[in-house]
């Protein structure tokens, strides 16, 4: 789960929310963990990978990142009986927004962004439409293999690496004119597609973000339910 006013509408479509999310004085943001191609002895068996999937109950906790604004923040990710909330940083980070799929409706609000005034803070984005667990998982059936990789940070994680995205305009390919609109790199655990590592987001969503690309980094997931809150700034489901 995508996807803060209008700029997170998108990624949160196709990351949950694709998709969504103390410090005084960030610096240089710390690169997220490399990826390398498995081979060798330490490899997994080929087998045939699973596509991602968003599972209904979990909780994970990592890293937001946007390399060229010098931004790293704390990331939560958390799902509950089939909703999802993405939360990063806070009152005291330079970035803080959040992102929720919560009873069949898509959510976005941001509290903070360098470099964009949000006094007073913004109204709670209710993206229009039935969005839910069901569609965003359906959506990440449609996603491309690339192949099996080795996140390489403090603990090595071998994954899968998968990308979807999102096209607009005319459906038939080169018959009339088609833009691309959102893009995702997901890199989830080889042995379990539902246990998610990494995810670069890129496209419109990230309007934002000079550079139009944004990541986040899990250290933590397991499949225990979390806690998921609406803001009391977000309109209920059903108005």
């Amino acid at each position: 789960m995508a996807l803060r006013r209008t700029r997170r509408t998108l990624v949160s479509a196709v990351a949950g929310g694709l998709l969504a999310l103390g410090v005084v004085a960030p610096g240089p943001a710390a690169p997220p963990p490399r990826a390398a191609q498995a081979d060798g002895p330490t490899a997994p068996d080929r087998r045939e990978p699973r596509p991602p999937l968003l599972p209904a109950d979990f909780q994970g906790t990592g890293r937001y990142i946007v390399r060229d604004l010098g931004i790293d923040v704390p990331f939560s990710w958390q799902g509950r009986n089939g909703n999802s909330q993405m939360t990063a940083g806070g009152p005291d980070h330079p970035i803080w927004f959040t992102n929720l799929i919560y009873e069949n409706t898509l959510y976005t609000l941001t509290y903070r962004w360098p470099n964009i005034p949000l006094f007073p803070p913004r109204a709670c984005s209710k993206i229009p439409g039935f969005f839910n667990r069901q569609i965003f998982n359906d959506k990440l059936k449609t996603s491309r293999y690339v192949g099996p990789e080795i996140l390489q940070g403090d603990q090595d994680r071998h994954v899968d690496h998968w990308r979807v995205g999102v096209v607009g305009g005319s459906t038939v390919p080169g018959e009339f004119f088609r833009f691309p609109l959102a893009l995702g790199d997901i890199y989830v655990d080889q042995r379990d597609p539902s246990r998610w590592w990494q995810v670069l987001q890129f496209g419109l969503q990230n309007l934002f973000d000079p550079e139009l690309d944004e990541w986040f980094t899990m250290q933590t997931f397991d499949h225990r339910p979390g806690e998921v809150t609406l803001p009391d700034r977000c309109p209920p489901p059903t108005s």
